[in-house]
């Protein structure tokens, strides 16, 4: 493809421009003004604009739940207190040492595992809302439909009865 040629000359600059700064009676503004247009020409530049787009509703849904999972994990608090992954506490009578997941008695302070464990009941549990979502679908067919069903409210039932054992072991006390 051929170069376009170009059309302007340092008098359409001055025809141009004199109409802005016509104030001016300097006849050194004007020479500053169209002399270093006679020989010096601004460059052709081919650029493109970068196309911007936007990402599947999937990308953003897992992004958004990876986002949510970090969050109710406890991710933050991690990084700042820096506990250990898994506690272990001895036993009275046989004196051995047994590991523990869930730090008991205290309701801010955690485990890593503790934390990632409870982070994914919660996930597992908003999964399963989605899949009872999906499960509405008319478009879908009737054994879809049933099986969304089904995994939604296993993952639903699963994920509160296993997030009320968690509250079971770190607070004893707590349902009684």
């Amino acid at each position: 493809m051929a170069p376009k040629p170009e059309t302007q000359n340092p008098a359409t600059f001055s025809a141009a421009g004199d109409s802005s700064s016509s104030s001016s009676v300097d006849p050194l503004f004007h020479l500053l003004r169209v002399l270093p247009f006679s020989f010096l020409r601004p460059p052709r530049l081919r650029l493109k604009l970068p196309t911007l787009t936007l990402p599947s509703p999937m990308t953003v849904f897992s992004l958004v739940l990876l986002t949510y999972f970090m969050v109710v994990s406890g991710i933050v608090y991690d990084v700042i207190v820096e506990p250990p992954g898994i506690g272990s506490t001895q036993d009275r009578l046989t004196g051995a040492v047994r590991p523990v997941v869930f730090l008991p008695g205290r309701v801010n302070g955690q485990y890593i595992i503790e934390g990632l464990s409870s982070g994914f009941m919660f996930v597992l549990g908003g999964l399963g809302i989605v899949l009872l979502d999906l499960a509405l679908d008319r478009n879908r067919a009737k054994s879809v439909k049933v099986s969304y069903a089904s995994a939604g409210i296993s993952s639903v039932v699963i994920a509160y009865l296993m997030s009320m054992l968690f509250i079971r072991i770190k607070i004893p006390a707590y349902l009684s």
